[in-house]
């Protein structure tokens, strides 16, 4: 979708402004709809799909939060901007908490709008273009990788280099940060390879204590030793035939790199405990959190395993080098773990997440897709504060100078400071609190909810 083929509905009943808005959104090449009364409007949405309802508060027959709720019933992507004359902190927070995208206060410039609805274009194309090659990864078999996301040159580097590696049968080291995505790299490789009707092992070096890990790698004979009542084969046997991955290769103590470089050069070791040789025909993929030659050049790593490990090299970025990944990985995660719901995130809000440096990468993205679809309460349009991390320390990263800050978010943050004064000015107890604010104590625990106000 391009920015100017998006549909406009606009409801406003002052006869001057709507002409002269309309006449500029259409100027601009927007396909623009103009009814002057709220009933209309809704009648209007029941029966068309629009990309964004820019509508007045104070309308005949129906106001503006009626049209903006049916704006969101109707199409919950819709972008609703809701403009007034009597600008409050009030009117601004009840229709955000309604699902508005912006708030605009008259009289205003029309370029002003024009610009909102650029970015919204610009957002909205990328979306419709991510979704598209999404659908063309899973319908095309010579494109992307199974189980993995992302359209970014970056990714697209990697797609390439792991379609080539895959087909033949070299030792692959993928190194990446936490939390990247490592463990799919790994199975898209075997999925890809001729083992993939074959096992697929994965096993986490970090995660288990030198003596277990090595019985857990090589198995072990009945009586091996207290606890061993019988015989059990390990990872390498129960991966014959398919494909081993060695996940944080750079935790492994050395005493278990000399029997693994064994079984990389011979293809064969002894079980815990056992004299027999047990031989094996297997692929190993190894990842590692940290550069491991770094680990070689302090002693913690063999260097004679290492380039045994390092045939093929795989370094995969951090979501914060995946330029443009985000918001089709959000839409991914809100398709898995939404329960067949539909889920939104605004797009002043995808293009915060897409700023932020995401240090726990893809892992913690799905993480904050699945919190905030826990926490949404049934709303439809997932928060801001559930998406992104909101303590102090780190809030200066996630927003945007206050110079540049929507007119929303300042209305929003306002209400929130406002309404922890006047709690601490009657002592936290909230029907005084509510008496003073003008407000019933219903509203007042919703929007101390809302805003996670203790």
């Amino acid at each position: 979708m391009s920015e100017s083929s998006m549909r406009i509905l606009l409801v406003e009943d002052e006869q001057i402004i709507a002409v002269t808005l309309k006449d500029d959104l259409e100027g601009a090449g927007y396909e623009v709809r103009h009814v002057a009364d709220g009933k209309l409007a809704i009648a209007e949405l029941a029966q068309k799909s629009y990309d964004v309802v820019i509508t007045d508060v104070r309308l005949p027959g129906a106001d503006g939060m009626q049209v903006l709720l049916a704006a969101k019933r109707a199409r919950p992507d819709t972008e609703v901007l809701v403009m007034t004359a009597h600008a409050t902190v009030e009117h601004a927070v009840e229709a955000m908490r309604l699902g508005a995208d912006d708030y605009i206060q008259k009289p205003f410039l029309n370029e002003h709008v024009l610009e909102r609805l650029l970015r919204i274009g610009k957002f909205r194309a990328l979306l419709s273009e991510n979704q598209r090659l999404r659908e063309q990864l899973q319908s095309s078999h010579g494109q992307g990788l199974p189980g993995v996301i992302g359209q970014s040159r970056a990714m697209q580097a990697i797609v390439k280099t792991v379609r080539t590696v895959a087909a033949t049968e070299a030792s692959v080291l993928i190194e990446g940060e936490s939390g990247t995505g490592k463990e799919r790299i790994a199975r898209a490789i075997h999925l890809l390879s001729a083992r993939k009707d074959k096992a697929f092992v994965a096993l986490s070096c970090g995660s288990l204590p030198d003596t277990l890990l090595e019985t857990e790698l090589f198995g072990h004979e009945k009586g091996a030793f207290t606890d061993a009542q019988r015989q059990r084969r390990g990872r390498f046997e129960v991966a014959d035939g398919g494909t081993i991955f060695l996940d944080d290769i750079d935790d492994m103590p050395l005493s278990v790199q000399v029997k693994l470089l064994r079984v990389l050069q011979e293809r064969e070791f002894e079980r815990v405990g056992g004299e027999t040789l047990v031989r094996v025909d297997i692929r190993v993929v190894a990842a590692t959190k940290v550069p491991l030659l770094d680990h070689v050049r302090a002693g913690k790593f063999r260097e004679d395993l290492f380039y045994r490990l390092n045939v093929v090299p795989v370094r995969l970025p951090p979501l914060r080098e995946r330029e443009g990944d985000v918001s089709l990985l959000v839409q991914h995660f809100i398709e898995k773990v939404g329960g067949g719901k539909s889920f939104t995130v605004k797009t002043d809000v995808l293009e915060v997440m897409a700023d932020y440096s995401w240090p726990g990468n893809v892992r913690e993205l799905e993480n904050r897709i699945a919190q905030a679809i826990a926490l949404s309460g049934g709303a439809t349009v997932l928060k801001k504060e559930h998406l992104l991390p909101v303590d102090r320390s780190r809030r200066a990263a996630l927003e945007p100078p206050t110079a540049l800050r929507s007119l929303r978010e300042v209305l929003v943050e306002a209400e929130r400071e406002h309404l922890k004064t006047v709690l601490r000015g009657v002592g936290g107890h909230r029907t005084k609190a509510a008496s003073v604010l003008g407000i019933s104590r219903k509203v007042l625990w919703e929007k101390l909810k809302d805003y996670g106000i203790e």
